[in-house]
């Protein structure tokens, strides 16, 4: 018993001591942050539970409330065919999806000019499991949106205050 209770004891202690951390959204160099995107914007509602759930930045309604607008736009998926089988089937497909996102002082100011993440996926593709692969895209569209998301969090714990205009 002693010594199942020791192993239990050990791997928390293990992890403590070995200096890990969960991924945190520290290091963003505002409190309030306004994000103006289309209705139904995947990666703006990822980007808002992330925020949300670290606690590090207060969303607020509109940009004048704000220290910063993050603006998504431009957000798109594609397929494209890779590949084709000798009877002429599709065998393998390529997804895009791109979001484009630029950051703002609420004056209008830019943080970073407009830019656009995108990512790619291939797949390989069969008729026979039509289901099957129709949710794997489902999942694959979503990972990639789940990385546009941190790749924008990133950028925005990178961001150093905009200097003030000139007078």
């Amino acid at each position: 018993m002693k010594r199942r209770n020791f192993l239990l004891l050990l791997a928390p202690a293990v992890l403590a001591g070995c200096g890990f951390k969960l991924r945190r959204a520290e290091g963003i160099p505002f409190a309030r942050l306004h994000i103006a995107a289309s209705s139904g914007s995947a990666v703006a509602e990822r980007i808002r539970k992330l925020l949300v759930s670290g606690g590090y930045v207060h969303l607020v309604d509109t940009a004048s409330q704000s220290e910063a607008v993050l603006t998504l736009t431009a957000e798109s998926s594609s397929k494209t065919i890779l590949s084709l089988s000798g009877a002429g089937r599709v065998t393998e497909y390529r997804l895009i999806y791109r979001v484009g996102y630029g950051i703002a002082a609420p004056d209008g100011r830019p943080w970073i000019e407009a830019d656009t993440i995108e990512l790619t996926r291939d797949f390989t593709y069969s008729d026979a499991a039509f289901l099957a692969k129709s949710a794997e895209e489902g999942l694959l569209y979503r990972d990639m949106q789940d990385q546009a998301a941190q790749q924008i969090l990133r950028r925005l714990r990178s961001l150093k205050p905009a200097p003030a205009p000139a007078a």
